[in-house]
């Protein structure tokens, strides 16, 4: 589809260009497979998310319990 049908995804894709892959030489194929795995990690569970208030998902677990 297009852009403007998806703007969740064209955003997430956008974050992902300018966040990792300008900012490093890569010598495999294995290191930005492990860099994307590291940053998605960080970005699902450790950035604040609007959509939670402001907290992460790890402070909103806690909140939970």
């Amino acid at each position: 589809g297009k852009p403007q049908q998806n703007a969740y995804i064209e955003r997430y894709n956008r974050t992902v260009r300018d966040e990792w892959p300008s900012h490093y030489i890569f010598e495999t194929i294995e290191e930005p497979q492990d860099q994307a795995t590291q940053w998605l990690w960080t970005y699902n569970n450790e950035r604040p998310n609007m959509g939670l208030g402001g907290i992460t998902p790890i402070q909103k677990l806690a909140l939970a319990a």
